[in-house]
């Protein structure tokens, strides 16, 4: 599909109410026409790995073949953030929520839904509060903490249509801007007073890092935005781009001329083949539609975007590294000052932030800065972007205000704990970030409270865990990811990060000492004060956190030699109960290493333990579980 240049902002406007007549019935509880309606199809990497491309063409197909396409739309767009059921699609306008939606399930809700106006009731969402079936997004708790600011289009439009961006107010913003020849500090003025704070980590005010890059005066600047995101388990901002990649490209457009930059990268790792894609072509359509490169929208301002693919380093989302990798140099770090906004790409002013940083910039500028103050804390304003996961019923992309409890994640938001197990920490920031016990689940979500007890806000991962967690072995998990993520310029990630794992590990195998815990502590803090840059000076978090609110399971390990979880392999026995075995012989047979023996029908049957490997295999095989780790 080609798009027009447009030239002015009555251009712009023009888009967006053409547009959004056609889209409308996705946002309100209008009557809708006889037979008409639009299909919302997941297409982010979720569920696009669980074949909802497949849905989304079996759905068109057949369509077509019953004469329905003129009434029945059926379009792709971004992450609805409910990942654990997907494939997920929305049809509207009565806002129906379908859930692991299989090609096989097309007949039927065209039948049934498009044919007749009636729900398929199995594809609904079951509550696992109350074990009651949800048709609407409004209707379950999952969505109604939740306040979505820079998710506010994913799932809403098609990522893949500029017109349906600029249908929700998309591209509002900066048409305002160039049409009203604004003055570029009162712009990082407005940015400033919303109290934003960078959303990669760090949690720097992004007006005063405007600010900053504003005040070097240099021939060439530039724009970057961190999509590098490495934390295990994260995709925050991966689904942004995927399903609103046009909230960024205005964002970085506006950053642009505020700081007086012609080029923008963007440094995505090549990982997201999605993302990039999606990228691409919103890149190709803004630039179609006159809204990037030459004189935007007939303005003598000019600016250009460009992708850089990543090869998946984590310490690229360090901004020195970043900036070394966007070069085409080794992505590794180098002291500062200078810091970017004074000598960045080479040697140039640079601004750098985050995707989820530069999301809510468009929104804020439309709606004003005393907007979004008025949300989240005094300290932490607006909301924060978190992929939730681990051993909770609920998991996926949630966005809640600043302020909002751990509490209500887990227990409303997330559903609560698998299989009804005891609750026994939260981690948050990645390999960055600390565990937060069941005691502290209490602690509200915001850059103050989460550093004052030990953790921190990071890029946004948050894990839970249950009764069946290691603490010491999540400890050395995370720490055996940043070790293996150095990139070894500096002595004390380098080596440190390597001691502390052989340590970790030397715990975990029962084989530590309660010494072992002091020399973990001090180099902690050795490593935190003397690394380069925040990958090595985060990289004890973990630890200390662990060793802050579970010494105990530290020590069970070292002094009981036991795992309180039943988790270190080391530390565990496979045994047979005497009172249930019955002689089968199943578990002799599968036994790897002929580590058990016994006489089949006669008498139950051993396990040696000097020659158990404790693979387990032979535990599901047994037919009246008998067999078990202790």
């Amino acid at each position: 599909m080609k798009y027009t240049p447009l030239k002015s902002i009555e251009d712009l406007n023009k888009v967006k109410d053409e547009t959004y007549k056609s889209i409308k019935m996705r946002f309100t509880d209008v009557e809708k026409e006889i037979g008409k309606y639009h299909i919302l199809v997941c297409a982010g990497t979720g569920c696009t790995s669980s074949k909802s491309n497949v849905v989304r063409n079996r759905l068109i197909q057949e369509l077509k073949k019953r004469g329905l396409s003129d009434k029945v739309k059926v379009f792709k767009t971004g992450c609805f953030g409910f990942c654990k059921l997907g494939p997920i699609i929305v049809i509207h306008p009565d806002h129906t929520f379908y859930c692991k939606v299989g090609p096989e399930d097309v007949d039927e809700i065209i039948d049934k839904h498009i044919s007749k106006g009636k729900v398929v009731e199995k594809l609904l969402y079951r509550s696992p509060k109350d074990d009651k079936l949800k048709k609407k997004m409004n209707e379950m708790d999952f969505f109604n903490h939740q306040k979505r600011i820079a998710l506010r289009h994913c799932g809403v439009i098609d990522p893949e249509d500029i017109n349906e961006y600029i249908a929700m107010d998309g591209y509002k913003a900066l048409a305002n801007i160039l049409t009203e020849n604004k003055n570029p500090e009162d712009i990082i003025e407005e940015v400033k007073k919303s109290g934003l704070r960078g959303r990669g980590g760090g949690g720097f005010s992004t007006g005063k890092k405007w600010e900053y890059a504003r005040s070097y005066e240099d021939d060439k600047k530039f724009v970057l935005c961190n999509a590098d995101e490495g934390d295990p388990g994260a995709f925050m901002d991966r689904s942004i781009l995927e399903g609103d990649p046009h909230s960024v490209i205005e964002a970085m457009i506006i950053a642009g001329y505020s700081i007086n930059a012609q080029q923008g990268y963007i440094y995505v790792r090549a990982e997201y083949p999605i993302a990039v894609d999606r990228l691409e072509i919103a890149i190709k359509q803004a630039k179609e539609s006159g809204l990037l490169g030459e004189n935007i929208l007939g303005s003598s301002f000019s600016f250009d975007l460009d992708l850089r693919l990543g090869a998946g380093a984590f310490v690229c989302g360090e901004e020195t590294a970043l900036i070394h990798s966007v070069m085409g140099l080794r992505g590794e770090p180098h002291p500062r000052p200078p810091f970017p906004a004074e000598a960045g790409l080479w040697e140039k002013p640079t601004l750098n932030n985050n995707v989820e940083t530069y999301a809510n910039i468009p929104i804020i500028l439309n709606k004003g800065s005393d907007w979004y103050s008025n949300i989240g804390t005094e300290d932490s304003s607006g909301t924060k972007v978190f992929a939730l996961a681990g051993q909770i019923n609920n998991t996926g992309l949630i966005e809640v205000p600043m302020g909002t409890s751990l509490k209500t994640i887990v227990y409303d938001i997330g559903g609560g704990i698998h299989d009804n197990k005891e609750f026994k920490a939260v981690q948050t920031g990645g390999p960055s970030g600390g565990c937060i016990p069941k005691s502290l689940i209490d602690t509200k979500i915001d850059f103050k409270s989460l550093t004052d007890i030990g953790s921190m806000m990071g890029s946004g991962g948050m894990i839970v865990m249950d009764e069946t967690d290691c603490m010491v072995d999540i400890a050395r998990f995370y720490l055996e990811f940043a070790q293996d993520e150095s990139c070894g310029k500096c002595t004390p990630c380098r080596i440190g990060t390597k001691k502390l794992l052989e340590i970790l590990e030397k715990i975990t195998k029962g084989k530590g000492s309660m010494e072992d815990l002091e020399i973990l502590k001090n180099l902690c803090y050795d490593i935190k004060d003397s690394s380069l840059c925040g990958l090595g000076q985060t990289a004890p978090n973990p630890i200390l956190s662990t060793l802050q609110y579970f010494e105990d399971e530290y020590v069970s390990h070292i002094k009981d030699e036991k795992c309180l979880a039943g988790v270190c392999n080391d530390l565990l026995k496979v045994v047979i109960s005497d009172e249930k075995c019955v002689a089968c012989g199943i578990c002799a047979r599968v036994c790897p290493v002929n580590a058990i023996t016994g006489e089949t029908k006669k008498t139950p049957y051993k396990i040696h333990q000097d020659v158990c490997i404790k693979c387990g295999a032979c535990i599901p095989k047994c037919p009246v579980d008998a067999i078990y780790k202790r």
